[in-house]
C-alpha cells in the first residue's frame, strides 16, 4: 500500500507520464467500468455552517434560490428522469448541518418509493445525521450515503469553523455502521497544497470510502473564495492521479466544477478518474447527461454501478 512519502514524490513525476500510469492504474483495478451519478437540490440555502466556498451559507450574500424540503412528486419525478438518460445512482443533497426528524420521515416516504418503483440506485446526502436515522435511511432502501471530508484535517479549520472534520469522520463511521454504503471526497483550488490534497486522500482511504467526489472550486460571487484562482486542467489532472494511486480500487468521481475544465474533464478520464456527477450542481450549472454519456462512449467505458 503506497504512502504519504511516496505519493509526494509521485507528485513531481513528469506530469504526462504520471498521467498514463495511473489511468494503467485505474484500468488494472476498474477495468472500464464508470459509475455516474445525478443529484438534486432538494433543500436549498440559509445553511447555519459557515464553509467558506459555499453559495448556500446564511452568512454569504449570494443570489441562489431558498426553498424547503421538496415534495415526494417533485423528488420521484428528478428520479425518473435521470434513470431515463441512463443514470445509475441519484442522491438528493439538503442544506444544513443535518436534518430533523420530522424531515428524515418525510425522505424516507419518497426514498422508499424511489428503491420500489425505479431501477436507479437512491442515495442520499443530509449532513451529520444520528446513527437512528441512518438506520431509517437504510431501511427506507438508501443504498449509499455521501458527506465530503471537503479537506485535509490540516486545512479543514481554514474553510471551516462552525463544524470540523472529525464530525464529518464520525458520521461517515455511523452511516457504515448502520449498513450504508459510504461516497466522500473533497473540493480542490481552495488554497490548499498537493500535501493537503495527499493527506485527504490518505483520510478518506483510513476510512475505506470507495466512492471519492472530487470537486474543483467555482468560485462564487458574495463567497469569501469568490477570488481564488481556478485550477489549471493540468493541475486538476495531477491531483486524480495521486488519487488514483492512493485508492486504486475506488471511483475517483469528478464532481462540481468539471464544467470549468476546457475539455469538461475529458483528460481527467485519462488521468485516474473513472466515475462523475452529471446534470446540474446544486447552485452551479454542470454537464448535460446526454453529452456525458456520449464522452463516456467515445472514452471506452461502460456506465455500471460500482463499489456498492
Amino acid at each position: 500500500m503506497i504512502n504519504k512519502e511516496e505519493l509526494i514524490k509521485l507528485a513531481e513525476r513528469p506530469f504526462k507520464k504520471l498521467c498514463e500510469e495511473a489511468d494503467r492504474l485505474r484500468f488494472e483495478m476498474c477495468g472500464t467500468e464508470f459509475d455516474l451519478c445525478s443529484i438534486v437540490n432538494g433543500k436549498s440555502g440559509r445553511c447555519s455552517e459557515d464553509c467558506k466556498y459555499c453559495a448556500q451559507s446564511m452568512y454569504y450574500q449570494t443570489e441562489i434560490p431558498e426553498y424547503p424540503l421538496m415534495d415526494e412528486e417533485a423528488i420521484c419525478s428528478e428520479a425518473a428522469y435521470n434513470q431515463e438518460k441512463g443514470v445509475a445512482r441519484f442522491s438528493v443533497v439538503t442544506s444544513g448541518k443535518r436534518l430533523s426528524d420530522i424531515e428524515i420521515e418525510q425522505l424516507c416516504r419518497t426514498y422508499r418509493k424511489i428503491a420500489a418503483e425505479k431501477k436507479i440506485s437512491p442515495c442520499a446526502s443530509h449532513g451529520l445525521l444520528t446513527e437512528d436515522q441512518f438506520k431509517k435511511l437504510k431501511e427506507a432502501g438508501v443504498v449509499r450515503y455521501h458527506n465530503n471530508l471537503e479537506a485535509s484535517e490540516r486545512f479543514f479549520s481554514k474553510i471551516c469553523t462552525t463544524h470540523t472534520q472529525k464530525d464529518k469522520r464520525e458520521a461517515l463511521r455511523r452511516a457504515k455502521k448502520a449498513g450504508l454504503s459510504i461516497c466522500s471526497g473533497g473540493i480542490i483550488g481552495m488554497g490548499e497544497t498537493m500535501e493537503d490534497r495527499i493527506d485527504l486522500a490518505l483520510e478518506l482511504r483510513d476510512l475505506g470510502v470507495n466512492s471519492v467526489p472530487l470537486n474543483i472550486l467555482n468560485p462564487i460571487p458574495g463567497t469569501p473564495l469568490a477570488a481564488q484562482k481556478p485550477l489549471s486542467n493540468e493541475e486538476v489532472c495531477r491531483t486524480v492521479a495521486l488519487f488514483r494511486f492512493a485508492l486504486p480500487k475506488a471511483s475517483i468521481r469528478l464532481a462540481g466544477g468539471r464544467g470549468l475544465l476546457p475539455d469538461k474533464g475529458r483528460m481527467a478520464f485519462r488521468s485516474g478518474a473513472n466515475a462523475a456527477i452529471s446534470g446540474d450542481m446544486l447552485t452551479t450549472a454542470g454537464i448535460s447527461i446526454n453529452r456525458d454519456l456520449e464522452m463516456i462512449e467515445e472514452l471506452g467505458y461502460k456506465v455500471v454501478k460500482c463499489n456498492d
